[in-house]
Formats: structure tokens, C-alpha cells, sequence
């Protein structure tokens, strides 16, 4: 039996540009939750131009399902412009601050697994760490993997946000 591309449940990134006003971003929301869409994480902040806003949608769903969103995202009226990054070559990142337990492993470990990761200390005490990492999703998600078996004390990502990318050539920078 085959299995069409429609039917496989994928992360999907969306970015939306809207009027500036939380009466819009409570109404994107509001899709999620009414339609029953399932929502990873999103972001709100100001756009360059004054009075604007993008907000970043990171989902999973089949082919179908995101078409649904976008249809349901281009009803809202201060909406401007959805764009799906999905399949298209885009910059995206993530943001987390990790406070890290030192008391049962050396600084210096801990300190060098961070270094690996281009994460910066952030706050330090006697007996914690705080990071901070940036990067895509998956090297979040591997650094946090990594320090849990030194005792992850609290934890707070940003989720995505993403922009198209314009340098269509092979350099990856991350």
C-alpha cells in the first residue's frame, strides 16, 4: 500500500504578518484551538515597519491540514500576508535558557559540553549554570538532551521564528 505525501504528519513553519494588536494574534490562536489544529509553538514581536507584526507558527500536520490553517489565517482580518516555509530555504532559530545543577559534575564539563554548543554562561552560582543556546530546533532540543544528566533545574525556549532566507547559494551558517 502506498502512502501519498498528503497523509504524513510533518513540522510546518509559518509566518504571518499582521496589523499590530493582540486582538488579532487572540484570534490566530483561537483557530488553533477551535478547529482543533495542533500548535508547537508561536511568536509574536514587532515587525521593522511600524504597526506591524510577525507572528511565527510552528505546527504538525499533513499537506491538507496546513492548507486548512492557511485558509483559516487568510480570513482574519488584519492579517496581510502568510507565507510557508515549509519547503522553502529560510533562517530559523531558536532561543533557550537552561539553568544547569553543578553540584554533580564538575564546572569545568559542563562548561566544555556548552563551549560545544556555542552556548554562552549566561548567570553563575556556587552551585548552578545558566546557558544560554541559539540555534534551529534540533540543536536546542541535542544540548538540552545532553546536560539533562546533570540535572536540568529550570528551563525556558523562546520557540521559533523564521524568516525567508534571500542567499539562495549553498553556505550554512549556524
Amino acid at each position: 500500500m502506498a502512502v501519498t505525501t498528503n497523509s504524513i504528519s510533518a513540522k510546518h513553519t509559518l509566518t504571518v504578518l499582521v496589523k499590530h494588536n493582540l486582538n488579532t494574534f487572540s484570534r490566530i490562536i483561537g483557530i488553533f484551538s477551535g478547529k482543533g489544529f495542533e500548535l508547537d509553538s508561536v511568536t509574536f514581536a514587532a515587525e521593522a515597519e511600524p504597526g506591524m507584526a510577525r507572528i511565527t507558527i510552528t505546527t504538525h500536520g499533513d499537506e491538507h491540514t496546513v492548507e486548512q490553517i492557511n485558509k483559516h489565517l487568510h480570513n482574519v482580518v488584519d492579517v496581510h500576508k502568510v507565507t510557508n516555509l515549509t519547503h522553502k530555504k529560510c533562517i530559523e532559530r531558536e532561543l533557550a535558557i537552561v539553568k544547569v545543577s553543578t553540584a554533580k559534575a564538575g564546572r569545568p564539563e559542563i562548561m566544555l559540553i556548552a563551549q560545544a554548543f556555542k552556548a554562552k554562561v549566561i548567570d553563575i552560582t556556587n552551585d548552578k549554570l545558566a546557558l544560554e543556546v541559539t540555534g534551529n530546533t534540533d540543536k536546542v532540543d541535542a544540548m538540552i538532551a545532553v546536560m539533562k544528566p546533570y540535572g536540568i533545574t529550570e528551563m525556558s525556549r523562546t520557540g521559533s521564528v523564521a524568516l525567508k532566507r534571500e542567499f539562495q547559494g549553498a553556505v550554512n551558517i549556524n
